[in-house]
């Protein structure tokens, strides 16, 4: 018997998109209140929910402490059995419960009272015990999940989970939370490289930087450029100043020319007035310029117009950026 997977699928998204935009009827002054609270919060955003709310709950936490509110979860199990220690007077506890009325979670709220910490309800019901017993209260309510008997939680934890989004993001303009902001707590994945790594701790420096002086002949600057392996080398002065640079392409341009290796003189053939940098340029501004400007080598410099450092389009690609 042949089933319709894509139908069936196709009415689940269709229920969880009118879901969510549904929820713009609840971006009222409760959902200004509550984010007025975590903004204003000393301490930490702790997040609690059960089941699939604590799963939620989980990845609300995580978005809040990557986009500038410091948050963490905190199940309502273990919330009982000692995690409660983590929640102080200067924290704003997150609780979600779809129907407001989740045993585990209205169990602590006496204990989170006593402790002077403000409480932001995330329900479903307006009328819970949830929503009377906190603080603020922020709708999520939807007219259906999109489980087909009506029971496992599918729309309304799509539903919880953009409200969260919705929160974070509030909080994180309101801060003026920057790309580098976000990048310090995201350093070891490729965004954070983007946004952190800069030139100087890439480029090829000291020795392995390739380097002749412009009376050089033209076989002494391919000995150079083959013993550094960059596939360039840059034309110094007698100040050690920065005049040129040669590479793999001006050698393809010479050889077609019938210019002799030998006896000709470097500062005839190299580059003049190239395209360079400083060591504190990220390294993914400098991957922008290369493409832009259409070359495979970038030369650093220091304000002496020294070269100190080289990098290729290599070193970008084997440092995550590119």
């Amino acid at each position: 018997m042949s089933y319709n997977f894509i139908a069936r699928a196709q009415r689940v998204l269709d229920i969880e998109v009118q879901a969510i935009e549904q929820l713009a009827q609840y971006l009222n002054q409760d959902f200004t209140a509550a984010c007025e609270l975590m903004f204003a919060c000393n301490g930490r955003v702790i997040v609690i929910g059960m089941g699939k709310s604590g799963h939620i709950g989980n990845k609300i936490a995580a978005t809040l402490a990557s986009t500038g509110t410091p948050s963490f979860f905190v199940h309502p199990g273990e919330a009982s059995h000692g995690d409660l220690g983590m929640i102080t007077r200067d924290d704003v506890v997150l609780l979600i419960s779809n129907s407001g009325e989740t045993g585990e979670v209205i169990s602590i709220i006496p204990v989170l009272k006593r402790i002077g910490a403000k409480m932001v309800a995330m329900s479903g019901n307006p009328s819970s015990s949830l929503a009377r017993l906190s603080d603020v209260h922020i709708c999520i309510a939807v007219e259906q999940e999109a489980c087909s008997l009506g029971l496992a939680p599918t729309a309304s934890t799509t539903a919880t989970l953009a409200m969260g989004d919705a929160i974070a993001v509030a909080l994180l303009e309101a801060r003026g939370f920057t790309a580098d902001d976000f990048a310090l707590s995201h350093p070891g994945g490729s965004l954070g490289k983007r946004l952190l790594l800069m030139l100087k701790d890439i480029m090829h420096s000291g020795d392995a930087l390739p380097i002749v002086t412009e009376q050089c002949t033209i076989k002494d600057a391919l000995i150079e450029m083959s013993a550094k392996g960059l596939g360039m080398t840059t034309v110094v002065d007698a100040k050690q100043q920065l005049v040129g640079l040669f590479t793999d392409g001006d050698l393809r341009r010479i050889l077609e020319q019938r210019v002799d290796i030998h006896s000709g003189v470097i500062s005839q053939v190299m580059t003049k007035n190239c395209t360079t940098a400083t060591e504190n340029m990220l390294a993914a501004e400098a991957l922008n310029i290369m493409e832009q400007k259409r070359i495979n080598g970038l030369i650093i410099i220091n304000e002496q117009n020294q070269p100190i450092g080289a990098l290729n389009m290599q070193d970008l690609l084997k440092a995550g950026v590119l």
